[in-house]
């Protein structure tokens, strides 16, 4: 039994399983995105063994607790209370305590203030562990179909329509899939946006409800996609929206000589030849001999 009397288990099956003592830390743990079944049986010890559990609304993290039977109580930590709850979680830190820290749904810190009390743990030299699990950009990645060889998640965009835009002007070239958390009454906005901003022509997913009974996953270009919610009237559940990397444009032969010319200026022309090819997909042997060949004309 711990402090108090609470018991530090959780149940599984009907089976009371015992949670082992945690050290003194600050424990980041991830939770269910929707199926509740989605949790960690290192998070299950975790919630139940930790000293002080923190997260950002009680009453959602009721659910988890009692689904799995952990006695522990929750306290609020949100970023309306975080400047007076903070600092009572790195006391008991300071005291010796471990400290667990949940969002709502998926990994903590991940477009949430807890990133706050992080830095502020780390700052004074108190251990911060992350126990992994459930996380909605992921599940999104991995469930598009869209390449995910390299990603770039950037939150919420913002709301107003000209600093959205200017936001995802950023992120045009970006050689990488992007994803964004949106809501659904913005979503329609959001893809005429991106359309316009990165091309109609991107390939893009709209995966809405993840693990839960209505997941959908709507595949299509960005134009198609802006066309089929603009004629939607209500549309519900938390989204990701996940863009694929912009289309690779062929590389017009006068620019490939003016690429090969500046690179040989500063490097030798094996090297040059071997940059070129990076930059522009052709093979190395064939700007190799076009830059001999350029070098050629330019001596007769």
């Amino acid at each position: 039994m711990a402090e108090g009397g609470r018991q530090r288990s959780f149940r599984l099956h009907n089976m009371s399983i015992p949670a082992r003592p945690l050290e003194p830390a600050l424990y980041l743990v991830a939770t269910p995105i929707g199926n509740l079944g989605d949790i960690t049986l290192r998070a299950l010890e975790t919630l139940a063994g930790a000293d002080v559990l923190a997260c950002e609304d009680t009453r959602v993290t009721r659910v988890l607790l009692d689904r799995y039977g952990i006695q522990n109580r929750p306290y609020a930590y949100h970023e309306h209370n975080a400047d007076e709850a903070g600092p009572r979680l790195l006391q008991a830190l300071e005291s010796g305590k471990s400290v667990a820290l949940v969002s709502d749904a998926g990994t903590p810190l991940v477009s949430d203030p807890g990133y706050r009390l992080a830095q502020k743990a780390i700052e004074a030299d108190y251990r911060v562990i992350p126990i992994p699990g459930a996380s909605a950009p992921l599940a999104a990645l991995v469930g598009s179909g869209l390449p995910n060889d390299a990603f770039l998640f950037a939150g919420f965009l913002p709301t107003k329509d000209k600093a959205r835009r200017d936001r995802l002007a950023e992120f045009e070239a970006v050689p990488a899939t992007l994803m964004f958390f949106e809501s659904p009454h913005r979503i329609a906005a959001t893809l005429a946006a991106a359309a316009d901003v990165l091309g109609g022509d991107r390939v893009a997913s709209v995966c809405r409800e993840l693990t839960k009974t209505y997941e959908e996953f709507r595949r299509g270009t960005l134009a198609e996609l802006a066309a089929h919610y603009s004629d939607v009237d209500s549309v519900r559940g938390e989204i990701v929206l996940v863009i694929g990397p912009p289309p690779e444009r062929p590389v017009e032969p006068a620019n490939v000589d003016a690429i090969l010319a500046d690179l040989a200026k500063t490097l030798p022309t094996s090297k040059a030849a071997a940059e070129a090819s990076r930059i522009t997909g052709i093979s190395k042997k064939e700007l190799y001999q076009r830059l001999l060949d350029m070098k050629g004309s330019d001596e007769r």
